[in-house]
C-alpha cells in the first residue's frame, strides 16, 4: 500500500505542476496579446510637424548675392539655366 500512495501522490505532484505551469503560461500569453493588441489599436504619437527651415540668411546687397551665385555656377552646383533664373530674381527682372 505505501508504494501504491507514493506513486498516487508523485502522480498529483506532477499534474498540480503541470497545471500551475500551464495557468501561468496561459495568463503570461494573453497578456502579450493584449498588450500587442492595445499597441495596434493605439494610434502612432503624433510626430510633431517638421519645423520650418530658417530662411536662408541671404544678404540683402544683390551685388553679393549675384556673387555668391556666381560662385555656385563656377562649383557646378548651379546650371546654366538655373544661374539665369535666380539672376533675374534678384534683379527683379
Amino acid at each position: 500500500m505505501p508504494g501504491l500512495l507514493r506513486g498516487v501522490a508523485r502522480t498529483a505532484v506532477v499534474a498540480g505542476t503541470a497545471t500551475a505551469v500551464s495557468n501561468r503560461v496561459s495568463r503570461r500569453q494573453a497578456g502579450r496579446w493584449a498588450q500587442q493588441g492595445e499597441e495596434q489599436a493605439a494610434p502612432p504619437p503624433a510626430a510633431p510637424p517638421p519645423a520650418a527651415a530658417p530662411p536662408a540668411a541671404a544678404p540683402a546687397d544683390p551685388i553679393a548675392q549675384l556673387k555668391d551665385l556666381a560662385a555656385l555656377k563656377e562649383q557646378g552646383v548651379l546650371t546654366d539655366d538655373e544661374f539665369a533664373a535666380q539672376k533675374a530674381r534678384i534683379l527683379g527682372t
